[in-house]
């Protein structure tokens, strides 16, 4: 089989950039020519072995990092944006889209960006007249929106704040005793954590030095509440050193990506990098064993693995998403080339919808995406009680999973036949970027199809596909 080659010019610049050498330089270190260097930044040619072996010599660069990034996820952002009826006919060719994306990712993005204010500004069609009415009103960026695009094109791994409460857990807790580590951290600095049944989840008084957390709350999410407030007091020159660098547009926005950073050290602190991967190892990524032994829920340990993105010490790259009953994704990060649908539901052929008929019990799927990429998925109900008779339960089910080629690090995939290809569903992102004909779940045409309808003929769709 030829080997693949490996076009990666827009990294290439970055890490120059980064560097902060001219292509001059940059060339005499990696012992290549100006010119060569300058044909490989432009994707004129690929990316040679020496260049490779270079970086890691002379830079100390994960190499792996060279065939990954951020052009997959561009392709299926811009793959589905591009599925918008506003274009018509005009949707470009998927080996333009993938071009655009290895060589043009900041026009990507800038393109992206301007679907995204298109679709909010006809959303809000209805009160259009009123915003406008106003003195100084104009439509903004959704804040969740962008944070969301901040933490997915960061691969869900922010390293500052990772190895920060990596270093807080080693020197205040063990896997086990977070939640007092916590508690004994605030009340160190004069703050008083007390319960109450009738509490928020978590309710901080600045003027009185007071933290009420939810009784009725489970005790990892009580231990996770507390490391968020410790994140907040104890952490806050580090997140707001992070929030300068995203240069979020709006206040909303960056208020959004402060709790996301705080949400992440917890989430870290309570599963530090080194000590949960090998936990992670050694178990087979069990799911269960792992939540014992961390003291965390079944959603916060698989979130967290899907996390496990450290240059140089990587984990098994996994998706994680998690749906409400309305197919909705309420959560979602992609460290594979699955990428969810940005607007919208999940694939209906996608086991997560079936999590919620057997709460309970893990559900393991072996799957096949249009591109011929097949994957292990295992889904899970979390839905989680109010904590006394008449509260509301919020329903939501998780699916976590990776490509089958990682299969054997997996306790969930043993016994699974994975030599027979009938036995990998047929799933997809979003229906009108998928191009399977024959789907019985399809809810609308897709794009890039024709479409053709006989009145004196019907199938299970109403509509045939060319």
């Amino acid at each position: 089989m030829a080997t693949q080659k490996l076009y990666a010019g827009a990294k290439l610049r970055d890490i120059r950039t980064r560097l902060n050498l001219t292509q001059k330089d940059f060339a005499a270190k990696l012992g290549i020519s100006l010119p060569y260097l300058n044909q490989m930044e432009n994707n004129n040619r690929p990316v040679s072995t020496t260049v490779v072996l270079a970086l890691a010599q002379e830079f100390g660069f994960d190499v792996t990092e060279l065939g990954q990034g951020d052009a997959e996820r561009l392709v299926t952002d811009m793959r589905e944006a591009l599925a918008d009826p506003i274009f018509g006919e005009h949707s470009p060719q998927l080996a333009d889209l993938r071009l655009t994306a290895s060589n043009a990712p900041v026009l990507a993005r800038a393109f992206l960006a301007l679907h995204r204010a298109y679709r909010q500004t006809h959303e809000r069609l209805a009160s259009l007249d009123e915003a406008l009415g106003r003195e100084g009103a104009q439509l903004q960026p959704s804040p969740w929106e962008e944070v969301r695009d901040f933490f997915h094109y960061c691969d869900n791994y922010i390293d500052a704040v990772d190895r920060a409460a990596e270093h807080f857990a080693k020197l205040h807790g063990s896997e086990t005793d977070m939640r007092a580590a916590a508690i004994e951290r605030l009340e160190s600095r004069g703050i008083t954590v007390r319960q109450s049944q009738g509490a928020p989840m978590r309710a901080f008084d600045e003027d009185r030095q007071e933290l009420v957390l939810s009784s009725l709350l489970p005790v990892e999410t009580q231990t996770f509440q507390l490391l968020v407030q410790v994140a907040l007091l104890r952490q806050n020159q580090l997140l707001e050193a992070t929030l300068d660098l995203a240069r979020f547009q709006s206040d909303e926005a960056r208020a959004i990506a402060k709790l996301g950073l705080a949400n992440y050290f917890a989430g870290a602190a309570m599963m530090p990098y080194k000590a949960f991967l090998s936990a992670a190892q050694e178990t087979r990524h069990d799911l269960e064993l792992l939540a014992a032994r961390f003291g965390a829920s079944i959603e916060q340990v698989a979130h967290r693995l899907s996390t496990l993105q450290r240059p140089g010490a990587k984990g098994v790259p996994f998706f994680f998403v998690r749906v409400d009953q309305a197919g909705t994704i309420t959560k979602r990060h992609s460290a594979t080339r699955l990428q969810f649908a940005r607007f919208g539901g999940a694939c209906p052929l996608w086991n997560v919808h079936r999590a919620f008929e057997t709460p309970g019990r893990f559900l393991r799927q072996l799957a096949e995406t249009p591109d011929g990429v097949r994957y292990i998925s295992l889904a899970v109900d979390v839905s989680k009680t109010g904590g006394h008779f008449g509260a509301p339960v919020r329903r939501y089910a998780i699916s976590i999973g990776c490509e089958v080629r990682h299969a054997a690090a997996l306790v969930y995939a043993d016994d699974m036949d994975f030599t027979r290809p009938s036995a990998f569903e047929p799933i997809g992102i979003s229906c009108r970027i998928c191009e399977r004909t024959h789907c019985h779940q399809r809810s609308v045409p897709p794009l890039e199809k024709r479409l053709t309808t006989t009145p004196n003929h019907r199938d299970v769709l109403p509509y045939r596909l060319d």
